[in-house]
């Protein structure tokens, strides 16, 4: 429920969308109702690629968001100042982005063959750890510990 509530808070505050405790309670039902529909479909097409958490997390960020983009179309003026709005900071977190990309590309040059090459095919390609694995003739269930140490190795050259 906990997972559920912090989905419905952080989806409707990224998009300056302020709920009311029903609203809450609404969402979280058709999060449910989707999990237990046709029978709990949704948990019996979970291919364990993620923690449970995670993807019962997208599973609730989809139907929030589209709970929340099917009631909130924007109907007077302040509510389209307010989506311009929304949209302006979307650009400006896109601008964040790109700056961490660089930070990160800079901070990967710290790294060794190996670790530089995790980091880059996780975080900036979105590779499974099964796809590392492939890809750097790694044992995947070593990918977890490297990451880890290179984050750290990150974290500490980034605070240099």
């Amino acid at each position: 429920m906990g997972l559920v509530v912090h989905v419905i808070n952080h989806s409707a505050q990224s998009r300056s969308i302020r709920l009311t405790q029903d609203d809450k309670d609404d969402l979280a039902s058709e999060v449910f109702l989707a999990i237990v529909k046709d029978d709990f479909s949704v948990l019996r097409h979970f291919r364990g690629d993620s923690s449970l958490a995670t993807y019962l997390t997208v599973i609730a960020r989809r139907v929030v968001v589209h709970q929340l983009l099917s009631r909130k179309a924007p109907t007077s003026l302040s509510d389209a100042e307010a989506a311009v709005q929304a949209s302006l900071r979307e650009q400006a977190a896109v601008s964040d982005q790109l700056s961490n990309r660089e930070e990160i590309a800079r901070l990967l040059q710290e790294l060794e063959g190996t670790e530089a090459e995790i980091v880059r095919l996780y975080h900036l390609e979105g590779k499974t750890y099964q796809q590392i694995s492939t890809a750097v003739g790694m044992p995947e269930n070593s990918i977890g510990p490297t990451l880890s140490r290179a984050r750290e190795k990150m974290r500490q050259a980034g605070n240099v």
